[in-house]
């Protein structure tokens, strides 16, 4: 078998690894925190005498932070629940800054971590650098690839999944006018933007919708600014995918429905109608980096590394979707709707473009 492969879901689940509720994970809980190189550190608390009791998984965030209610809280939910289920040790360092992706990354690797991640596009040089300075180590990445034998990759299919709540988006605008608020103007944010853009297009080609890319990951104030000018437009949804720069989407359009007026989001990564509640969350496009991360680490714990491979996660493996809780302000007849889109996306007559 060619070590440098792309794998599919259906063989990374082969063994049997499930997350259960996910999407619906809570604020992470960092235990014992203190500072190491490049950030602050955190340190699930259990263990005990399971397969993976042996075993150190450690994971380095973008600058977006742990607590960003988005991919990087996903992730690290992913490792409080395979400590909670193998008694594998994890632990979180938390980047200030790019520049601290290296230093944080090579501190896990010089303690001797069974495997160390990197959480999100932005750390794809600095996984590749100590991946080659450390090539005993083994290493992960989401949302990058990166080609060195002691690296596996996890990618996603944004496109698709964001094609499913533009449908959702298009369906249930009421002003045919509706908002996409990005995050840093990168490949994998354009894959949420134009899937978004071709589902409202798709059921709605009356729609417009406007975009807006803030320039950041972590500044809320920014998104808050973002929403408050495609709301102004006359915009009653938006769609964000800008890491903790949407808490601020979402602060707008608080104030904008305690104002009386009804505006909505739709969240990203995780189930954010959790977070952020069901009176301004219309829907989440899920990104089961939670699952991915779970899984990954517990093929370490069980010897099966797949390092080399990319595995690519789409709507066909469950890797991306709409959240559970979708039911509550979406009607049946739309989710029917999204339904028949993703078959259709699944079997191959709809090509979701990416860019």
């Amino acid at each position: 078998m060619n070590k440098w492969m792309t794998l599919s879901l259906t063989a990374v689940l082969a063994l049997g690894f499930t997350l259960s509720g996910c999407g619906k994970t809570a604020a992470p809980q960092t235990g014992n925190t203190n500072q190491g190189a490049g950030g602050g550190a955190g340190t699930a608390a259990g263990g005990g005498e399971k397969p993976g009791a042996a075993f150190n998984i450690g994971m380095v965030t973008d600058v977006g932070g742990v607590n960003d209610n988005s991919f990087n809280q996903s992730a690290w939910a992913g490792h409080q629940k395979l400590e909670k289920d193998t008694g594998a040790k994890v632990k979180y360092i938390q980047s200030k800054s790019d520049a601290e992706y290296v230093p944080n990354l090579t501190q896990l690797v010089k303690a001797n971590f069974n495997l160390t991640w990197g959480i999100g596009l932005m750390l794809g040089d600095a996984v590749a650098t100590v991946a080659k300075q450390n090539p005993e180590a083994k290493l992960a990445i989401v949302d990058n690839v990166v080609s060195a034998p002691n690296v596996v990759s996890v990618t996603f299919a944004e496109n698709e999944g964001s094609y499913l709540v533009g449908v959702v988006a298009g369906l249930m605008t009421k002003s045919n006018k509706i908002g996409f608020v990005g995050g840093i103007d990168l490949p994998v944010i354009k894959k949420f933007e134009a899937g978004f853009k071709a589902g409202v297009t798709a059921v709605n080609p009356n729609a417009t919708v406007t975009v807006n890319y803030t320039g950041a990951f972590d500044k809320p104030d920014l998104g808050k600014a973002a929403a408050a000018t495609i709301y102004n437009s006359g915009a009653d949804i938006i769609f964000h995918a800008s890491g903790a720069t949407g808490n601020g989407v979402f602060n707008e359009a608080k104030d904008r429905v305690k104002a009386g007026s009804k505006v909505w989001v739709i969240g990203v990564d995780q189930d954010q109608s959790l977070i952020f509640g069901d009176d301004v969350t219309l829907t989440s496009m899920m990104k089961r980096v939670d699952t991915a991360v779970y899984k990954v680490s517990g093929d370490v714990i069980q010897g099966k590394f797949p390092g080399g491979t990319t595995i690519v996660l789409g709507l066909k493996e469950d890797g991306v979707g709409l959240s559970e809780t979708s039911k509550k302000n979406v009607p049946a007849d739309v989710l029917a709707k999204v339904e028949e889109y993703k078959q259709r996306i699944v079997k191959g007559e709809i090509k979701v473009p990416e860019k």
